[in-house]
């Protein structure tokens, strides 16, 4: 547990004087408290040798006075605490959002999107209400409980010890129900994962639910998960339900001691009137303490349970991380690509790319061609290093991209993925996304070059339409096409279009491509494609099959030696005859 806990160190400390003012004004709330009884004892005491009404109203107005101070303090105490819990959660929140940002994709192969998204906010709640209303009531009943037990020693020592009898009984109950809470709510936060990640899934996906009639089946499982969901709920219910009522039957049989005890000391005439009254006050004082300290100990295990579940994530480091004395990848540096003896294999039985060897010169524009599964992508994904080659080296401008600040290297490279994702934001929001000083101009004429202005024209606010959620709202190639424009305005050295027109007709290819002729003759570019309409322009082709290069050379070339591209070609040729016909 202690282990677990050392994680938020660091953000109690930044907080430590916020923190012990916080505590101070515990301290001096349970003081007050606790001095509250003593006056009553010394009141009734004095009234006991006579009725003074002088003493009566000294009294009433010492207790209002004390009684007010001591609200103060707890107002100010719990003001403090909970607020400096609202402030680790808010710390806690933002440099969790930054781990995930940073890390690399293999992390998130390996956790599904509700899996972290549940982390990040029930686990991060638990973990808030631990830090918050379960530091303070621990420290609280506490204080309180030794204060007041300090108190009742000194007035009679055989009563404190009936009172204190069933204490160890407390403490194996503590113990028992503690880690089956602890176990239990660790179950229940891995089930509620399981639904956050089904109904992520299931919205991100309706358009296949709905085409493939899944709703009635998809329901079923979500029902089936969320019946889970409650039944471990009341099982941890069950658990808190004969926690607390334990709890107070052992608080009840101390009672009946105290009673016993004291009132027979009472009529012996062992004890005052006043001892055995405060006596009284303090047992329920202490009630809270006792009832509060099976609640602080259900939110702690609850909040260690999902704090171990965020020390998951956090303890998670990035495959691809910043090396130390990076090299700036400015303009002295060219925009070379070059492919050293690269190899690249995902698991045992399966290389994606085996021995590339393979310079792109700046400025060039290659395409990339092959059969579904050749290596393509996976060759693209290695220049801006979302993966890092098993063997071999990737070299940007001489020099090994290992080398480079990742962040840095990719703010040189407009990457159009195969899959375009566009957030939830308007459509010049989306263009301009990653470039903060973009002018309305720059973002208009990026959109012109990617030759999305016509259905810019066509939209009813223009470049402010919200597109909704991953562009719901438009069609595959505006998306396709507004991702184009997106990585242009960045006016990147290195140009990757990743199939990147796949989903845009061959007329709207054709002028896309003659849009993007200005902006290639700067840069180095490649293209991926099934399309020879797409590549035949490129300086070079290059063909993959099963990871390998296995063809180089133009259009021209590669036609007239009738390998795959030849192949390829003559296919496209008959398709579109037909199309024709």
């Amino acid at each position: 547990m202690l282990k677990s806990l050392s994680t938020l160190w660091p953000y109690v400390r930044r907080y430590r004087g916020g923190l012990t003012l916080g505590i101070g004004a515990l301290l001096m709330k349970d003081v007050l408290l606790a001095a509250l009884p003593l006056v009553i004892k010394h009141g009734i005491d004095s009234l006991m040798a006579g009725f003074r009404l002088s003493l009566v109203l000294q009294l009433a107005g010492l207790l209002i006075g004390l009684s007010a101070v001591k609200g103060l303090f707890q107002y100010w105490m719990r003001v403090i605490i909970i607020g400096i819990s609202r402030d680790i959660e808010f710390d806690l929140r933002n440099d969790l959002f930054h781990h995930l940002v940073a890390l690399s994709q293999d992390f998130y192969g390996r956790y599904r999107t509700g899996d972290i998204m549940a982390r990040s906010t029930n686990d991060l709640n638990a973990v808030r209400m631990m830090l918050g209303p379960g530091v303070m009531y621990w420290t609280e009943t506490s204080v309180t409980l030794i204060l007041s037990v300090a108190v009742m020693l000194h007035t009679n020592v055989r009563l404190t010890l009936m009172a204190l009898a069933p204490a160890p009984l407390v403490s194996i109950a503590v113990v028992m129900f503690g880690r089956r809470i602890h176990t239990r709510f660790e179950h229940i936060q891995k089930i509620f994962s399981d639904i956050s990640s089904r109904v992520q899934e299931n919205l991100a996906g309706v358009r296949v639910v709905r085409a493939y009639a899944q709703e009635d089946a998809e329901v079923a499982d979500f029902e089936r998960l969320n019946r889970d969901y409650v039944r471990e709920n009341i099982g941890l219910a069950r658990i808190q339900g004969l926690f607390m009522p334990l709890l107070q039957a052992l608080i009840g049989l101390t009672f009946l001691l105290v009673l016993w005890v004291g009132g027979r000391q009472l009529l012996e005439g062992r004890i005052s009137l006043g001892a055995f009254v405060m006596f009284n006050i303090y047992m329920g004082t202490l009630i809270w303490p006792m009832i509060a300290f099976g609640w602080v100990v259900n939110l702690m295990q609850r909040g260690t349970a999902s704090l171990d579940r965020i020390n998951q994530i956090i303890g998670e480091r990035p495959s691809i991380a910043k090396p130390a004395g990076v090299p700036l990848l400015a303009s002295e540096h060219s925009a070379e690509v070059r492919f050293r003896n690269v190899g690249m294999m995902f698991s045992e039985r399966r290389d994606a790319l085996v021995d590339i060897d393979l310079t792109i010169a700046a400025g060039e524009t290659v395409a990339v061609v092959g059969h579904t599964g050749s290596g393509k992508t996976t060759l693209v994904n290695l220049i801006p290093r979302l993966f890092d080659p098993t063997s071999g080296a990737v070299e940007v401008g001489g020099v090994d991209v290992r080398r480079y600040d990742p962040e840095e290297l990719r703010r040189q490279i407009g990457f159009i993925p195969q899959e375009t994702f566009l957030f939830s934001a308007t459509l010049a929001e989306n263009i301009a996304w990653g470039v903060r000083a973009a002018t309305p101009e720059q973002i208009r004429r990026a959109a012109e070059i990617a030759g999305l202005v016509s259905d810019i024209e066509s939209f009813p606010k223009g470049l402010d339409t919200m597109i909704g959620e991953r562009g719901l709202t438009l069609s595959g190639g505006q998306k396709q096409r507004a991702a184009i424009a997106r990585a242009i305005l960045r006016e990147p050295r290195i140009l990757i279009l990743d199939d990147a027109l796949s989903s845009v007709d061959t007329l709207t290819e054709e002028k896309i491509l003659n849009g993007l002729a200005s902006v290639m003759r700067e840069r180095t570019t490649i293209l991926i494609s099934h399309r020879v309409s797409t590549v035949r322009n490129a300086h070079r082709i290059i063909v993959l099959d099963h990871g390998s290069v296995v063809e180089v050379g133009t259009h021209e070339e590669l036609q007239g030696r009738g390998g795959y591209y030849a192949e390829l070609y003559q296919k496209q040729l008959l398709e579109e005859e037909l199309e024709a016909i």
